[in-house]
């Protein structure tokens, strides 16, 4: 664990994180960590918004490119990956800046989230007793015995359930212990500042990226499919691959292609956003249409007391 807080610029996809990130780094002497679970994937550039070559020699960046598109990826591996690279950058005189709007993976580095492990059989196992016998039943198993967590993963669920029942037989404690500590937020830990740009400015960004990247998001989708991509293509995560891969199998034009992967990034926006709202040591800076852009001095200037005071105390908080 780093004996100084983290640094961190967050926000919601499409919000401007990356232009702003190159400037704040160099003002800060900081290397970008990337907290994002798609920026990890090979040559998936186009559909999220990959830093891009030249960016990427003015600030290194760490934890892109990865993985290949499929191979199992989880916010664990990425805790312990990032963990590597935080220690090596501050071994090298610099500051480690986390650039990037996915909460778990946010959490999971700054406040080292305990992550408990898998048990595949057990696991298979339970998925054919949901198929069989439906997701209530099994939910009604797991309230016997963990009434938390059946109540915060609600009714029709089952992969939760599932997890949440693999974890009790993994471990033999209730899956709600393992999570006790989510909901405690160590100042200590953390300098963040966050984009607080308008909903309605922020889906005008969303739609203008859609139709912008359209055409080279369709190329590049048909190189991942010849290349054996295709089932993490259209899986629920891969956003925009999916509404591609759709398009070039003839099921829906470039237009409700477009459409959809709009209306998937919205509510990924929306998901982003309740997971960032919730840390309250985050520091939010009101902007506007230019997204992150137009408050990188702030964001500099917030970043740079690091250490003297908590960025949070220093800036507007949401309630």
């Amino acid at each position: 664990m780093t004996l100084r807080p983290l640094l961190a610029l967050v926000g919601p996809t499409a919000s401007g994180k990356t232009e702003a990130s190159l400037p704040v780094a160099e003002a800060l002497g900081a290397e970008i960590v990337c907290v994002d679970s798609m920026l990890v994937y090979r040559g998936m550039e186009v559909g999220t918004a990959k830093p891009t070559a030249e960016q990427r020699n003015r600030v290194p960046h760490h934890l892109l490119d990865i993985a290949e598109p499929g191979e199992p990826f989880s916010a664990a591996r990425f805790q312990g990956e990032a963990r590597v690279a935080t220690l090596d950058i501050e071994g090298r005189g610099r500051r480690p800046l986390l650039v990037g709007g996915g909460g778990l993976y946010y959490r999971a580095m700054v406040d080292g989230l305990n992550f408990p492990g898998t048990a595949p059989e057990t696991r298979s196992l339970l998925e054919t007793e949901a198929l069989a016998l439906g997701p209530e039943a099994l939910l009604g198993r797991l309230a016997a015995f963990d009434p938390e967590a059946a109540a915060r993963i609600g009714r029709g669920n089952a992969r939760r359930t599932v997890r949440a029942l693999e974890v009790a037989a993994l471990t033999g404690r209730a899956f709600s212990e393992h999570y006790a500590d989510w909901a405690a937020y160590p100042e200590e830990r953390v300098r963040a500042v966050g984009i607080d740009i308008p909903r309605t400015a922020l889906h005008r960004r969303i739609e203008h990226r859609v139709h912008w990247m359209m055409a080279e998001l369709l190329e590049e989708t048909s190189t991942l499919l010849e290349r054996g991509s295709g089932r993490f293509l259209t899986s629920s995560q891969a956003i925009g691959y999916a509404e591609a891969v759709a398009c070039l199998e003839g099921k829906i034009d470039r237009e409700e292609a477009a459409e959809r992967t709009i209306r998937r990034t919205k509510a990924l926006a929306r998901r982003q956003m309740a997971w960032l709202r919730r840390d309250p040591r985050i520091g939010w800076i009101p902007t506007d249409e230019d997204g992150a852009a137009g408050i990188v001095d702030q964001v500099i200037a917030a970043l740079g007391r690091a250490g003297r005071e908590p960025v949070a105390g220093a800036l507007r908080q949401e309630a």
